[in-house]
């Protein structure tokens, strides 16, 4: 009789999200400060990251870059370049007031639920933004109508909060949100408020959800996810809450390929990777090379979306182009 042949291990593979890491705004924003280094040369300050990658915000610094928490930090009449997240209408008039000269790289989709807030504000709803407090795109959105926008971040807060008019009341969103997460808002706040107004298009970006999709497409068959992205990033972190909700046995934020504990591929077969909208691919191609060495150098491709937005680059450069 002869021997059984031994069992053999399932095939190490890696599942690469498509879509992932940068998006259009994210490109712009990086772009813009590169383009102000070059046209003008350093210092170029930013207020705020730029985006919130620490890979990203080292690299600029290292080339001449100042990141500043406030605009009172800039010396009189210096360029300042404006965040991705966008900023209030007071910080643009404190930059008027100093003479500072501005370049604003706001991501259009951020400047579109701005304008949203206008337009509501002005008729005089209440304005109930989904988000998280003390992120930067919900300061500078909150700031276009202080007296009208009212932060819900967590279901006490749609539990709590109080309008004026229940028929005259309106959600918006920050763009890098859950959209499981967010739609859970809106249910609990359109119990409170049947009248309750949804925004005039999708508030949270295509990039968020398009990379909240392609994890939900792998997250079942991995038994673990690494999502490449730093801990300020919201849309990061909301990719491994997304994968741990949809199937994944576990799921890790990491900035670098150094952070991954090799205690997390114990037991393993398949690993999902994905980035953050505000991640630069190299991050993942540095990931992939030291899975690869681990054994895990099979990497397919699991594609949901293909992403073709461009978006131009601020008004003040291409005026200085010409």
């Amino acid at each position: 009789m002869s021997a059984a042949s031994p069992a053999t291990e399932p095939a190490k593979r890696v599942l690469l999200a498509k879509p992932r890491g940068y998006c259009a705004g994210v490109d712009r924003a990086v772009i813009a400060v590169e383009k102000a280094l070059e046209l003008y040369g350093p210092p170029v300050y930013v207020r705020k990251e730029i985006v919130h990658n620490r890979h990203v915000v080292d690299t600029l610094r290292e080339r001449g870059v100042i990141f500043v928490d406030e605009t009172s930090e800039v010396p009189d009449g210096e360029l300042v370049v404006f965040s991705a997240h966008g900023v209030s209408p007071a910080v643009h008039a404190e930059a008027a007031e100093r003479n500072l000269r501005t370049i604003d790289a706001t991501c259009p989709l951020v400047t579109k639920v701005h304008k949203e807030v206008n337009r509501f504000a002005k008729d005089d709803y209440d304005i109930l933004l989904i988000g998280h407090q003390g992120h930067e795109e919900v300061e500078g959105t909150s700031g276009e109508a202080p007296e009208r926008v009212q932060l819900v971040d967590t279901p006490e807060d749609a539990a709590g909060v109080q309008v004026r008019d229940p028929s005259k009341v309106v959600w918006l969103s920050q763009t890098t949100l859950s959209v499981d997460e967010t739609m859970e808002r809106v249910e609990q706040l359109r119990e409170r408020f049947p009248g309750l107004a949804d925004p005039p298009s999708d508030d949270i970006c295509y990039a968020t959800s398009n990379r909240q999709v392609a994890v939900k497409a792998m997250a079942a068959e991995c038994d673990l996810v690494l999502v490449v992205g730093s801990r300020n990033s919201s849309n990061s972190k909301r990719l491994v809450e997304v994968a741990l909700q949809a199937g994944a046995r576990d799921a890790h934020l990491i900035d670098f390929a150094r952070e991954v504990d090799e205690s997390w591929l114990e037991g393993v077969t398949t690993v999902g990777v994905t980035s953050g909208a505000s991640v630069p691919d190299v991050l993942v191609m540095d990931l992939l090379a030291w899975l690869a060495e681990r054994g895990w150098a099979q990497v397919d491709e699991v594609t949901t979306a293909n992403e073709k937005i461009a978006f131009a680059l601020p008004r003040e450069l291409r005026q200085a182009a010409k």
